[in-house]
């Protein structure tokens, strides 16, 4: 199985793949790990953009465990491990609730990709056997509620709606009803998209969070926040300024496959606290991942 994500990952990252091959080419030829080796590790992981907490850890325990000794395979396997550890997640994946709804939502910007996620997410729940229901409470942009339902009627998913400029917590709150009411195992509720610039916007993502908090206990069970893995440090910027709005509990990586940037899933880690959850390697529905940290590192550091 990791074998097969591993080749999956090595297709989508092969633009990450190739900032990373820096890191990569440290290993060969034979050298020590002395002050210029270190200098080169460093500057090769803040060019692949993992982001200046994770390299300087990263280099600081290389320093501590192998200073004056061979660069060898033991140094390499050393660094991998590092970067794995970067991306722990101690909750492995979603938290599916024993019983009633799990709520998940989903904030991010526009043109973070985060309507496709949300049906890419969809449809892999429903794959996996699960019960899924939409709450569309994008209710300010235009044509986001129709997009969400488009996506929803292609992978067969139920949606809850109303029109554009309805209140987005009253959708939330029938939508919340709906999944009780009819045993859904999962409620994914979209949020509009917005920037920390737009404080109504973010009062309103508040709001929605207190209002499934109190139709479902402990809700919502997980808050996952879309990132444009194009955006390299700046997704670091977005993570900073929407968990001061709602507490996230991980993120979506989307367009993966289409930047060098993908080391930044370490910085996100790193200086936010927030596990990458699903990360996406593709254009088809089918091209969101599990997010993987030794499948990952394996296919950066292989040829």
């Amino acid at each position: 199985m990791l074998g097969w994500i591993v080749k999956k990952l090595k297709s989508g990252l092969a633009k990450t793949r190739s900032a990373f091959s820096g890191v990569v080419g440290l290993f060969t030829g034979a050298h020590r790990v002395d002050k210029t080796f270190l200098a080169k590790l460093e500057e090769q992981l803040l060019l692949a953009d993992v982001g200046i907490t994770a390299t300087t850890q990263i280099v600081d325990r290389v320093r501590q465990a192998y200073m004056d000794k061979e660069v060898g395979e033991d140094v390499k396997q050393f660094v991998q491990k590092q970067l794995r550890e970067q991306l722990a997640d101690p909750e492995g994946g979603l938290k599916f609730q024993p019983s009633g709804p799990t709520v998940v939502m989903i904030a991010g910007v526009n043109g973070s990709g985060k309507t496709t996620s949300i049906a890419k997410l969809a449809l892999r729940l429903k794959t996996d056997g699960k019960k899924v229901l939409v709450a569309a409470c994008d209710t300010f942009r235009a044509a986001a509620v129709e997009q969400l339902t488009v996506w929803c009627e292609r992978i067969g998913c139920d949606i809850t709606k109303q029109q554009q400029g309805s209140d987005p917590a009253a959708v939330a709150h029938d939508a919340c009803e709906r999944a009780k009411a009819r045993d859904y195992d999962v409620l994914i509720v979209d949020t509009a998209g917005r920037l920390h610039t737009q404080s109504h916007l973010m009062r309103e993502l508040e709001k929605i969070h207190r209002i499934v908090a109190k139709q479902i206990p402990g809700a919502p069970h997980e808050v996952l926040l879309v990132l444009d893995a194009t955006t390299g440090q700046n997704a670091v910027a977005q993570a900073k300024e929407f968990t001061k709005a709602v507490k996230c509990t991980g993120v979506i990586l989307t367009k993966l496959d289409g930047t060098a940037k993908g080391g930044a899933v370490f910085a996100i880690k790193s200086v936010v606290g927030l596990p990458v959850k699903y990360v996406g390697v593709g254009e088809a529905m089918e091209d969101m991942e599990p997010f993987d940290p030794d499948a990952f590192v394996t296919a950066l550091f292989e040829g």
